[in-house]
């Protein structure tokens, strides 16, 4: 446990029609008392959903269901209400702020994948439920649907609306069997239907569609923070660019290639075509690995698959081969998909004979939306990266012989290419409507949006920059002029992005100005007075070790940034890191500053202005808690950004708290994994808050998340040899608000989970 002064003893211890809007065409949520009482006008979203549950018997259930939401209200139907007036719903209630939806990825439901969400209140476990979609974009949908609804329950909690009325609001429950609920109306503003229908869900069709905000800006393939990679673009195959890292690899054991292509289809799309096993179908675009077996499920974001292949096509070698590897895979809160291959070995698939067992390039798909600015057509970068011998494309470069193109890595490069031709050859998989076609009443009020609404969606996903790759899916001309261009991401050209953002970069003096009370006393901070269970790095290449590095390795909000989304440099952090605590533990372990021996509660750190403490809660065997403990040398402003972040609500803090990571040196694979864009964590995983005397602690369960347990899985198993810097911001919404700044920043060097002292 971290404390003051000298070192301490150890502690103890979906298609989307298009809608007219009618007060005949809603379904009846019965009358009474409007949930949200505003005035405001609501939006209603609706679609066929699997429920999926056990019932008080303990056997297992899967029933269609039509869902509806509107305002914060939910009900469940058996048939569509719009097509049967009248029609009463058999589960309904009302959406908690408290309210937390968490996705477990792929399941098999009806011999066939579905994608299935979690719905649980974080201060209530009983209060549970799945409910289960055709596709992870209608997955998306209904996330960012509860979303709103979860907007509507705070906005009337903040509204001071009488407790008594909240207090007689059932939750909604989806789990067992059916509680009886109030009734609840709702002012309509739009109509949004999700998915295509019952026979989607029943007959698992792959005819997926997107239908992505008109306004949002994804694509290209930098992030938000500098990473060590320098693409060089090395030879065109079949109309794909392929592009090899130049750089010395630290952590890799290979070579790094990687095959560049826009296909003609939204990433949800692309998505299910690669990880579909139907060989008919990847027969028309995949040459190698089209022959695929499911071996095993390990969760909803991984499997293991059995493949094999015939030399007839790569005519080479004279024996049958076949392959086992792993496939594990995760969307960004930006809708890109990473999908991570790397060879495997299972019990349930040995040697087989008349087969020569090889290995697959490890590798990882890279797919995300691109933006073209005015176009409603619908496009994804596709990247394709693998590792490949340094020898073998050493030989390939000084001789350029044709063996390369019958190689293992050539035919995986070229799977690009055949995705390509394969949605072009098949124009009804890529059929574009918009998102939303609605028509509004002209006596519509403004309807309350959600999150991916309320902010330029690009943005509070792409904070750190990978060096080398910003111009990759852009055309580049001579100019030597900064542009920004109003459609979204900031283009910085033939100018380096550290240099032109150091002169963007915001005054470290401005911000301590409208943040801290800078006419009181200043207090001084000596880090070397504090120690926590890990200790401060020597010097640079100090192993299990933790320093604080600059912001300048970061993208964030500049001043215009609501005007042409420019994004600078990052600045010295507001807040001094003074020391970091690792700990392992058998029980998820919170309040780490209410403990008796921590930092918080020494002499010295109470004469500290203001610590933030941030709890990482690792999920292992056993678990871990990396605690990081943030001070500032003056008080914060009660009006600032900051003071209202400290003394704001749970989903204020949820909406604002932001962590960009960032892999310095590590193993190829885990860099694509972690990424290096921003993520709302209030919005990832659950966070829980303690404000008390001079100090808030976040508490970040990390393990509330499936799909932040499989990264951070994927993390744990490289960490002694991985180097990671992560910087902390409250995201910057408004024009007063702007520029961002970086609340703290930690490197943590090569981490032995063997250091880390149990409580």
């Amino acid at each position: 446990m971290a404390t003051a002064a000298k070192p301490p003893t150890l502690a103890a211890g979906g298609d989307v029609s298009e809608v007219e809007l009618s007060e005949a065409g809603s379904p009846d949520l019965g009358s009474g008392s409007s949930g949200s009482g505003s005035g405001r006008s609501t939006a209603e979203y609706s679609g066929w959903v699997y429920h999926l549950g056990v019932n008080s018997i303990g056997v297992e259930y899967c029933h269609l269901r039509f869902l509806v939401i509107r305002g914060k209200s939910v009900a469940m139907y058996k048939r569509d209400p719009h097509e049967h007036p009248g029609l009463e719903p058999i589960r309904k209630g009302a959406v908690s702020h408290t309210l937390m939806v968490e996705e477990l990825g792929r399941r098999k439901v009806n011999h066939g994948d579905v994608y299935v969400l979690r719905l649980y209140n974080r201060l209530d476990q009983t209060k549970k439920g799945e409910i289960a979609c055709a596709t992870p974009g209608e997955a998306r949908k209904w996330i960012e649907a509860f979303e709103q609804a979860k907007q509507q329950a705070n906005y009337d909690l903040m509204r001071g609306i009488s407790r008594n009325i909240l207090q007689n609001e059932n939750e909604i429950n989806l789990d067992g069997h059916r509680p009886r609920v109030r009734r609840y109306a709702q002012g309509l503003g739009k109509l949004v239907r999700i998915g295509k229908g019952p026979e989607m869900l029943l007959r698992q069709s792959s005819d997926l569609r997107s239908h992505e905000r008109a306004q949002s800006n994804f694509g290209g393939d930098t992030g938000d923070a500098f990473e060590a990679y320098e693409w060089r673009y090395v030879r065109t195959f079949n109309g794909i660019r392929v592009f090899e890292d130049t750089t010395n690899s630290k952590g890799g054991k290979g070579i790094l290639l990687k095959s560049v292509g826009v296909v003609g289809a939204n990433p949800d799309t692309v998505f299910e075509v690669v990880l579909s096993l139907d060989k008919h179908k990847r027969y028309e675009w995949d040459m190698l690995t089209a022959d695929l077996e499911l071996v095993e499920t390990i969760d909803g974001y991984y499997d293991v698959v059995y493949g094999t292949y015939e030399p007839k096509y790569l005519n080479w070698w004279k024996s049958k081969k076949d392959f086992v590897f792993s496939r594990q895979w995760f969307r960004g809160q930006d809708g890109a998909y990473t999908i991570l291959q790397s060879p495997a070995v299972h019990k349930n698939k040995p040697p087989r004979h008349g087969y020569e067992r090889t290995k697959i390039n490890p590798s990882t798909w890279e797919i995300r939306r691109l933006n073209i600015s005015g176009s409603s057509t619908q496009k994804s970068i596709v990247t394709h990266m693998l590792e490949i011998s340094p020898s073998f494309w050493g030989r390939w470069k000084r001789r350029h012989s044709s063996n390369f193109d019958k190689s293992i890595p050539f035919a995986l490069l070229s799977q690009v290419a055949g995705l390509r031709e394969y949605f072009a050859a098949n124009p009804s998989l890529t059929s574009d409507l918009p998102s939303v076609l609605v028509k509004f009443k002209a006596s519509d009020s403004l309807v309350i949006q959600s999150e991916l609404e309320d902010s330029e969606p690009s943005d509070e996903f792409y904070d750190a920059l990978t060096r080398g790759e910003s111009f990759e899916d852009e055309d580049s001309d001579d100019s030597d002029d900064v542009t920004t261009p109003k459609a979204g991401k900031v283009k910085l050209k033939n100018v380096s992005w550290a240099i032109a953002g150091l002169a963007l970069k915001p005054s470290k003096a401005l911000v301590e100005s409208s943040e801290l009370v800078t006419n009181s006393t200043l207090v001084t901070i000596d880090p070397s007075h504090f120690h926590g269970t890990l200790r401060r790095a020597k010097s640079e290449n100090d192993p299990n070790s933790w320093s604080a590095p600059s912001g300048e390795k970061f993208m964030i909000r500049g001043k215009t940034y609501l005007t042409d989304y420019t994004k600078v440099v990052g600045g010295d952090p507001l807040l001094k890191l003074i020391a970091v605590d690792w700990f392992k533990v058998n029980e998820r372990f919170d309040s780490v500053a209410l403990h008796p021996k921590s930092l918080v509660q020494s002499e010295a750190a109470k004469k500290i202005p203001f610590i933030l403490v941030i709890n990482l809660q690792v999920p292992a065997k056993p678990n871990y808690n990396l605690v990081m403990y943030y001070a500032a040398d003056r008080p914060v402003n009660k009006d600032s950004l900051l003071g209202r972040f400290i003394d704001g609500t749970d989903a204020f803090r949820d909406a604002r708290f932001k962590l960009i990571p960032s892999i310095v040196e590590g193993y190829w694979m885990v860099k694509r994994a972690v990424g290096t864009k921003a993520c709302l964590l209030g919005k990832a995983v659950t966070c829980n808050y303690l404000r008390q005397d001079n100090f808030l602690e976040i508490d970040v369960d990390i393990g509330s998340s499936s799909v932040a347990r499989s990264i951070i899985g994927l993390v744990l198993g490289y960490v002694t040899s991985i180097v990671v810097d992560l910087a902390i911001l409250i995201e910057a919404k408004e024009e007063k608000e702007l520029p961002e700044y970086i609340l703290g920043t930690v490197r943590l060097n090569r981490v032995n989970p063997d250091s880390a002292v149990s409580i």
